[in-house]
């Protein structure tokens, strides 16, 4: 065999990577399918639905090859968890080689979507398009360093509307023992797995989706994972030293004795109505880090606060507040339950450190399709995520072994053009329904 025909350095690591995922997808029947389709996320291409995909790896042959990535994706039972496991060993030591773990990351993301048969489908908040619309909504946890970061938990929530309605979930295959949970519950399973199989812990970081559930900052807390949440700016607290005082004992009284004393001079406050009051050497500038253009910078204060859902006291704990030069008001409020010795630049960087799984999901969603599957199923969703997650792992992995370039379409991954005259459904040029 000619040198020119022999595969390249990160050619082979991709055969390495992608038999070690296919092993954990068990059945022999499924592992080139499933690397096949894996490399078909990862070669370049606008639509990374099945059959544009098939159209590029088999121009010769689409059909065969559209069945048979069709059924690794749609209809056969490997498992999801298993698989972004198998990936997550794989990738995991390439992110720590030069840097640890700092946060864990809690979001969601939405895929608009036509119709109302396929999974998950509802009229609700759609990050991607900035409003309620019809859309499905999956829950994610990422794993970061400073500077990497890659989804390591992916599932679709499954609005009231959908976990109600047995017709439509036999239709779609729905598991029976997937019940109604609203995404900080979704989110506190995935926690809890992470840390049964050992990852490296960290900051566990949301938006005010999350933050504003006191029992899911609970739940972290009895877990002892610090956090930094979002809160929204009508979140009560006590203002620093006005929070209720442990109450005395009372002698010859009947009825259940009081944990609190409560000082009606003092109620709790809003978090917006405290930011207010705060005097005007509260606030310092900080910058977190350099942007593309122009460094990034804002007014920051922080103090020490007890939160008071139900009028109840909670810990003391973190309320960091950003107000931007030029603005009214505050823009931004978190709760966190960082050290008390924490500096302000630290609490402020962990804030905004959610930024980084932006890159990801732009690079799921614009590079690998991972919004493109055409199916209505829940196996078939979970699946094609799973390996759009999963070929993005290489890209993180191969990444942070000194190749920054690494990219769709940057990986040389041999592949034939597909035929001249092939147009996948949903093509401007396609005349066929989509």
């Amino acid at each position: 065999m000619g040198k020119k025909n022999q595969p390249g350095p990160q050619e082979r690591r991709f055969a390495a990577y992608i038999e070690g995922l296919a092993e954990a997808a068990g059945h022999a029947d499924r592992n080139l399918p499933l690397k096949n389709y894996c490399t078909g996320l990862l070669l370049p291409g606008e639509r990374k639905s099945v059959e544009p995909m098939a159209a590029r790896l088999a121009p010769e042959n689409v059909r065969r090859m559209h069945q048979s990535l069709h059924h690794v994706v749609a209809d056969a039972p490997w498992s999801d968890e298993v698989v972004l496991d198998r990936c997550l060993d794989l990738v995991l030591p390439a992110m720590l080689r030069e840097e640890p773990v700092v946060a864990w990351v809690v979001d969601d993301t939405g895929f608009p979507k036509k119709g109302h048969e396929s999974v998950g489908v509802a009229r609700q908040y759609c990050g991607q398009v900035g409003k309620q619309d019809n859309c499905r909504v999956a829950v994610s946890l990422s794993v970061t360093t400073e500077k990497a970061s890659m989804p390591i938990a992916f599932r679709l929530y499954l609005p009231e509307t959908w976990s109600s309605d047995r017709k439509r979930r036999k239709k779609t295959g729905v598991p029976e023992e997937i019940e109604f949970q609203t995404k900080p519950e979704i989110a506190r399973q995935q926690i809890q797995r992470a840390r049964q199989r050992g990852i490296p812990q960290g900051v566990v970081l949301a938006d005010a989706g999350y933050g504003n559930d006191t029992g899911f900052r609970r739940a972290l807390t009895e877990m002892e994972l610090a956090y930094v949440m979002g809160v929204q700016s009508n979140v009560s607290i006590w203002k620093p030293g006005q929070e209720p005082k442990p109450a005395a004992a009372r002698r010859g009284s009947r009825g259940r004795p009081r944990k609190f004393h409560r000082d009606p001079k003092h109620p709790p406050v809003s978090v917006k109505e405290l930011a207010m009051s705060m005097p005007a050497d509260a606030w310092s500038k900080v910058t977190w880090r350099q942007g593309v253009r122009k460094k990034l910078k804002s007014r920051f204060a922080a103090l020490r606060v007890c939160s008071a859902h139900r009028e109840v006291p909670h810990a003391e704990e973190w309320l960091l507040i950003e107000w931007p030069a030029g603005e009214t008001e505050p823009t931004k409020y978190w709760l966190s339950t960082m050290p008390a010795n924490t500096p302000l630049i630290e609490l402020v960087h962990m804030a905004k450190h959610r930024w980084i799984i932006e890159r990801d999901y732009q690079e799921l969603k614009q590079e690998l399709g991972l919004g493109h599957y055409e199916g209505r199923g829940w196996r078939g969703f979970h699946h094609h995520a799973t390996l759009c997650i999963a070929a993005y792992g290489f890209l993180v992995a191969e990444r942070n072994r000194f190749f920054p370039s690494a990219c769709i379409g940057n990986l040389g991954l041999p592949a034939p053009e597909p035929p001249p005259e092939f147009r996948p459904r949903g093509s401007p040029r396609s005349s066929r329904a989509a």
